[in-house]
């Protein structure tokens, strides 16, 4: 079982930066995928990036790309994703998903409560 803790969450302005962490206190953590997902308010959930177990493979929705980056510290049972250039359209709860494979959502067995992000213009 893993238990997901988003936190980082925050009113910003437009070009402003945001550094969201994903903690757990699972013991598999360092074997799981992790992958994290926005929900804008009357829209879907989305991808945003994700990060392979071992670290070495990342990857973006084309709206963050540039902007924003996945990272890792599996000794501190740690995901990142630090936020930089935040545009309104930006503004989302943010969640960490683990378990799962890329940009597939379905394939995410576990979910963390969601931090909220607004970006003010």
């Amino acid at each position: 079982q893993v238990q997901l803790v988003e936190s980082g969450g925050g009113l910003v302005q437009t070009g402003d930066s945001l550094r969201l962490s994903c903690t757990t206190s699972g013991r598999s953590f360092s074997t799981y995928n992790i992958g994290w997902f926005r929900q804008a308010p009357g829209k879907e959930r989305e991808f945003v990036a994700s990060i392979r177990w071992t670290g070495e493979s990342t990857l973006y929705a084309n709206s963050v790309k540039g902007r924003f980056t996945i990272s890792r510290d599996n000794a501190r049972n740690t995901v990142y994703l630090q936020m930089d250039s935040l545009k309104p359209e930006d503004t989302a709860v943010y969640y960490c998903a683990a378990g799962g494979s890329g940009s597939y959502r379905s394939s995410y067995g576990y979910w963390g409560q969601g931090t909220q992000v607004t970006v003010s213009s």
